[in-house]
């Protein structure tokens, strides 16, 4: 499990769509404020001087702060001191080689300052400008933080809840499996080993999954398997299953015990209020979700079962928020949105003549 942090994001470019975003934005930004400074004091120069000077120091003062604060050697420290170091030596810097530049693309002598007090006028704005965009990074970086603080609250949040709901789950089964074995020891010696090394690997399962944030579908599968193989001891005819996991989907990673509350509502509302057999089925398989953002890659897994079903309507009440809600497909909701956000969906779908399907995708 990992700690909840609030270590600095800070917020620089990691594409080149990022890196072009930031650099129009900074050139408009300045374009901007050279305007502004001609608007405002028109005998300190011509505007198209202004606006060399102005997107030549400003894109210095801009590209010295991203590399400091992408860099390794920058301390990692509180924001706001963070910000106003880097303001400390950004701003300076990024004027001095900003003129430089401008000079050199103008064809002009090099010169800090030139005589006259007019021209202290562009450097005292300069500071004031770029104060105000390294506070606009600033409050970006904070309500990054908050975001991230947030996001990762929910989510240790959502896994107490499961280790929770597990603490609550797993003597009721356990206590039923050990009644049966009591009564197969007798009867079947062969079946209660059987179920005794079954209920080995789901308990040595289900401890390894309390202690990690990730397990792979194989790891789930094997799990699945060995309680579908008590279940199919208790039950005994009346339960049936097959897993589908193709080879190269074995090691992809997800929330561990995420399929299990699927199989035990199949099993629970589905299979054993039916009178006579039954069977559930969990296929994983590759899909396009198909987002607004485009086609991601994908997988689906389902849980299909023969049992009594729902209608479309009971369906859409166990997926719903409130006092019809299903506390298992709930649970699993919420640890996909903490997990994958909007990207992952789980559905359910009546089945004919009889049965339910749930399906789960996630990004691959």
């Amino acid at each position: 499990m990992s700690h909840l942090t609030t270590a600095n994001t800070r917020p620089t470019p990691k594409t080149w769509q990022g890196l072009l975003r930031l650099t129009l934005g900074s050139a408009l930004f300045w374009a901007l404020a050279a305007s502004v400074l001609f608007i405002a004091a028109p005998g300190v120069d011509s505007w198209g001087r202004l606006l060399v000077f102005s997107e030549c120091v400003g894109m210095g003062i801009v590209g010295t702060a991203m590399l400091l604060r992408t860099s390794r050697w920058f301390p990692n420290i509180g924001s706001t001191l963070g910000w106003a170091l880097t303001g400390i030596i950004a701003i300076p810097a990024g004027y001095v080689a900003g003129h430089v530049l401008a000079l050199v693309m103008l064809g002009e002598p090099f010169r800090v300052m030139s005589p006259g007090q007019d021209r202290l006028l562009p450097i005292v704005f300069t500071l004031l400008i770029a104060g105000f965009g390294l506070h606009y990074f600033a409050s970006r970086e904070r309500l990054a933080n908050e975001a991230a603080a947030r996001s990762e609250a929910q989510r240790l949040a959502t896994e107490f809840e499961l280790r929770l709901l597990r603490a609550q789950l797993e003597p009721h089964m356990l206590f039923n499996t050990l009644a049966n074995l009591r009564s197969l020891v007798s009867e079947d010696s062969r079946q209660a080993e059987f179920m005794i090394d079954q209920l080995i690997t789901y308990l040595r399962s289900a401890l390894a999954a309390s202690r990690t944030e990730l397990s792979s579908l194989r790891d789930e599968f094997a799990q699945l398997r060995a309680y579908l193989d008590i279940m199919s001891v208790r039950m005994g005819p009346r339960l049936s299953y097959r897993l589908d996991l193709p080879s190269g989907l074995e090691q992809m990673a997800l929330p561990p015990m995420l399929l299990q509350p699927l199989v035990e509502n199949a099993i629970k509302h589905g299979l054993e209020p039916k009178v006579g057999a039954g069977c559930i089925e969990v296929r994983a398989r590759r899909v396009d979700l198909g987002l607004e953002a485009g086609v991601v890659a994908g997988v689906e897994i389902s849980v299909t079962d023969t049992g009594l079903g729902l209608s479309a309507e009971g369906a859409a009440r166990a997926l719903a928020q409130g006092p019809n809600a299903s506390y298992g497909l709930q649970h699993v909701r919420e640890r996909l949105l903490a997990a994958y956000g909007p990207r992952a969906s789980l559905t359910l779908m009546p089945q004919t003549p009889t049965g339910l399907c749930a399906s789960v995708r996630i990004p691959q």
